[in-house]
């Protein structure tokens, strides 16, 4: 039951301000309609993708042009689009777990996920009532599979540098598109294309450009390292013709539909990531519990143990946070669908872009370091095409590029936290002088109950966060876009901080709903997460108090607050806890909590 009567906190608000177990979604939290749209994506891809996998990664698109098909026929495609149009108007949670059961597959994962979010929700959200008629009904069935046109051989991470122009016609009935972009995923088999370009030279505008229109060609077949079932070319436009009806939003708002976009794409890419994750651990158990050296299976091992604890561990936080997200970003944009108030769709896409950069962040790196660790288990196999591990660990390496480098999504969370801080969105000015009060006070919360420990130390990584923020804005002042290397390093403390709170509450609610003995894995995961967290938010804090140059008088202060702050938590019994969650995963073969 999706928590509608319990007030969500706003966009980055839980930088300032504690939630409670109440406040967060998560997969124990799944309705019908949800179990049933799981079940359909996982037969898919079990029944129907996996088999092909060879077939996949040897660049077969035919193959791939029909399993989009079928997923189409199966609604796999059409989960956010409206019914109005074709679609079935599914929530966020269910786009989240099309999209993890998906991501499992690397290359065809890539292909669908591009289809259904950025080379979809454009239109599902800033087309015309003609437009959505027009294409939502066949993007949704499969009919047409899309593609997304941003990044141009000078336009990267600075999206808005495009060089494609667009220049409306003498008899006003065309724009003329000049320009080329790069790096296009599904462009050989698509047959919509959202294209920015600008207008007169100036104003960016977003175009839905189809496949036939004249003056659109493809370049070759990119060679990639990894996610080779998705095809990827150059988009090449020279005197393309596009109708005036085929502008998408308003001329020169197309920033607003192409980075609002992107944040749904962060979103969805750290669930595909996140199913990844999950399939590398089944992997790396189903392996290590047959391999024999030593006179018994490389699961037996402890140190085997503890890098499939820590995996398990990882992948806990990342779900409880993507969950979590999911459910503040249906709240924010279940009910705006139809509207034609495209203003207020940017501002609700807009709420939550902090969260959605941590899902990308976490999400990615999540799945980098279980392909790791799995490969690893699996020793010199790993390395052979043979074991899908090999390719799982060539497949999850664009995800830290994807949607957005993560240094540039880390320095978009605290940039987005002062952003608020300034427009008076976020009363951050007072957290952050309540934080330094309570830190010279050393102020303990209180609380009882399940892991009020870990419900503590979340505590703590907050009022780090705070008095570090609070410090980087009193050292630098405006300059502080400056100063990457510090940013960094506070965004990363506010994604720790996500992930252990996220880990937590859910822990919490469960044992609160069904006892501690019925939710023991859940709370040594919890655990786990914040015992990473709070190690990992104290060597940040060292390395961003390490970087100040400045002779600010309460420098010393602060910092001396800050490390005892972060240092009072003991860590007790956790080899014990890495062996126990471990023979718990080992013994289900798979990710399990």
């Amino acid at each position: 039951m999706l928590l509608e009567k319990v007030r969500k906190l706003a966009g980055a608000e839980y930088l300032i301000s504690e939630s409670t177990p109440e406040m967060v979604f998560s997969p124990e939290d799944f309705t019908e309609e949800h179990q049933m749209i799981k079940k359909t994506a996982k037969q898919f891809i079990e029944k129907e993708v996996r088999p092909y996998r060879e077939d996949i990664e040897n660049q077969d698109f035919e193959c791939v042009v029909n399993l989009l098909h079928q997923a189409g026929e199966l609604g796999l495609l059409g989960h956010s689009i409206p019914e109005a149009y074709g679609g079935i108007g599914l929530d966020k949670i269910s786009k989240i777990i099309v999209g993890e059961t998906v991501g499992s597959t690397g290359g065809y994962g890539v292909a669908q996920s591009n289809h259904t979010c950025i080379a979809t929700l454009p239109i599902t959200y800033w087309g015309t009532k003609q437009q959505k008629k027009k294409y939502l009904p066949k993007l949704a069935s499969g009919e047409y599979l899309g593609a997304y046109c941003l990044t141009e051989p000078s336009a990267g991470s600075d999206a808005l540098a495009s060089k494609t122009t667009a220049v409306l016609n003498k008899e006003g009935t065309h724009y003329v598109l000049n320009g080329t972009k790069i790096f296009i995923t599904n462009a050989v088999f698509s047959d919509t294309f959202i294209v920015y370009a600008k207008v007169d030279g100036k104003k960016l505008t977003a175009f839905i450009v189809e496949k036939d229109f004249k003056g659109l060609s493809l370049g070759p077949e990119e060679k990639k390292m990894g996610i080779k079932g998705s095809s990827t070319r150059s988009v090449i436009m020279e005197d393309c013709l596009v109708p005036v009806e085929n502008v998408l939003g308003e001329i020169g708002k197309g920033h607003v539909i192409a980075l609002n976009v992107l944040n749904l794409g962060r979103f969805n890419l750290g669930a595909a990531c996140m199913g990844g994750a999950k399939e590398a651990l089944k992997l790396a158990v189903e392996y290590t519990n047959e391999r024999q050296q030593f006179g018994k299976t490389i699961a037996e091992f402890g140190a085997s143990k503890e890098k499939v604890a820590k995996m398990a561990a990882r992948i806990y936080a990342a779900e409880s946070l993507l969950y979590r997200t999911a459910n503040l970003i249906e709240d924010a944009l279940g009910d705006v669908y139809d509207t034609e108030d495209q203003k207020l769709v940017g501002v609700r896409m807009m709420e939550y872009a902090l969260e959605c950069a941590i899902c990308k962040v976490y999400g990615s790196e999540t799945l980098d370091q279980v392909v790791d660790e799995s490969l690893q288990l699996h020793g010199g196999s790993g390395f052979i095409a043979e074991y899908a591990i090999e390719q799982a660990y060539r497949d999850s390496r664009i995800n830290r590029i994807f949607e957005g480098t993560n240094e540039i999504n880390r320095l978009l969370i605290t940039g987005n936290f002062y952003k608020k801080m300034a427009k008076g969105e976020l009363a951050g000015k007072e957290a952050i002088w309540n934080a330094v009060r309570e830190l010279r006070e050393g102020k303990v919360m209180e609380v009882g109950g399940p892991l009020a420990a870990e419900r503590k130390a979340v505590a703590s990584i907050r009022r780090a966060y705070l008095a570090l923020a609070g410090m980087v804005y009193e050292v630098y002042g405006n300059q502080i876009a400056d100063e990457q290397e510090t940013v960094i390093k506070l965004s990363d403390i506010a994604i720790e901080l996500y992930a252990a709170e996220s880990a937590v509450l859910r822990s919490v609610k469960a044992i609160n709903q069904n006892g501690e003995e019925n939710e023991r894995l859940k709370e040594q995961l919890a655990k786990m997460v914040v015992e990473q967290s709070i190690l990992k938010v104290q060597l940040l804090s060292q390395e961003l108090i390490a970087g100040f140059e400045s002779n600010h008088p309460t420098l010393p202060e602060i910092s001396a607050l800050v490390i005892k702050e972060l240092t009072k938590y003991p860590i007790n019994n956790r080899v014990s806890r890495l062996r126990e969650v471990a023979a718990i995963m080992n013994n289900n073969q798979q990710y399990t909590c």
